[in-house]
This record gives structure tokens, C-alpha cells and sequence, in this order.
């Protein structure tokens, strides 16, 4: 071989053994982070990188330098805000329901008190022309003599109560 090019070196075992305990390292951080994503999305609890790192027991710095740990996180951060999203639309989506159901109710109720209204109105009509025909029937005399004896029927009435006092 030429001077100043030397051949590439192989990794010692101790190199390739820490270089693999990195790995597994890395690995169950990884494993760690998504254990905590899945915890946190089933609670529907916020997920942000201090709270992911916080329980996952890693670093912001491996959550943010790391491509697969920001891949990890940043999906489950997206999805959660489309759950969000999605939640928001089904609520409105619920109280318009309600809200529809409430109108249909009240127009049901104001069709009920017309008709009611409509009801009592044409009794109010009948009581009237009662009371008309009733006036038109009764003689002066026919109504000093019923208002006599409703007089002497009160009287009758009144005596009993001093008696038994």
C-alpha cells in the first residue's frame, strides 16, 4: 500500500460490543417512547415532547436529535390533534342534534297550545251563547224569585253553622 493511505480498519470486538449495547440502548428508549405515546393517547392525555421525555425517562435533546424518537412523537402529536379535531366535530355534530330535537319539540308543544287555544275558544263561545240564551229565557219575576230563595237557601245555611258552635 501507498504511504498516507492505510486500509480501513475493522472494529475491535470491544468497539462492535459497545457499538451494539448503543444500540440496545437506543432500542428500549425507542420501546420506552412508544410504550408512553400509546399510555398517553389511550388517557387522552397531551402529548408534548417535555411530557413524552418526562415519562419515557429520555432526554428533549434524544426526543428532537433522534429521526425515529421525532418521527415517533411528531405522529403521535398529529394524531392526536386530529382526534381532537375530530371530537370537536362530533360535540358540535351532538349539541346540533340536541338543538334540533329542541326546536322540533317546541313546535310540536306551540302546535299543541293553538289547538288548546283553538279548544277553549269554542267552549268560551258555547258558555257565552249559555249565558245569553239563559238571560233571554228568565222573566223579571223568574229572577227575583231565584235570587230570593238563594237568599233564604244561604240563610238556611248560615243557622246550622252558629247552632254547632
Amino acid at each position: 500500500m501507498a504511504e498516507g493511505l492505510s486500509a480501513p480498519r475493522v472494529p475491535s470486538a470491544r468497539t462492535a460490543e459497545a457499538l451494539a449495547a448503543r444500540q440496545r440502548k437506543t432500542d428500549a428508549a425507542l420501546q420506552r417512547i412508544k410504550d408512553t405515546l400509546q399510555r398517553l393517547a389511550g388517557t387522552r392525555t397531551p402529548i408534548t415532547m417535555a411530557a413524552v421525555a418526562r415519562q419515557a425517562a429520555v432526554s428533549r435533546t434524544f426526543l428532537y436529535e433522534h429521526a425515529d424518537a421525532k418521527t415517533l412523537v411528531s405522529g403521535a402529536m398529529s394524531r392526536a390533534a386530529d382526534r381532537r379535531f375530530q371530537d370537536r366535530r362530533d360535540e358540535q355534530a351532538a349539541m346540533e342534534a340536541s338543538w334540533s330535537e329542541r326546536a322540533l319539540n317546541a313546535e310540536d308543544a306551540l302546535e299543541a297550545a293553538n289547538a288548546e287555544i283553538l279548544a277553549q275558544r269554542e267552549q268560551i263561545g258555547d258558555f257565552l251563547g249559555q249565558i245569553k240564551d239563559l238571560q233571554t229565557q228568565w222573566t223579571e219575576e223568574d229572577t227575583v224569585r231565584i235570587t230570593t230563595d238563594n237568599g233564604t237557601l244561604k240563610r238556611r245555611v248560615r243557622r246550622p253553622r252558629r247552632t254547632s258552635r
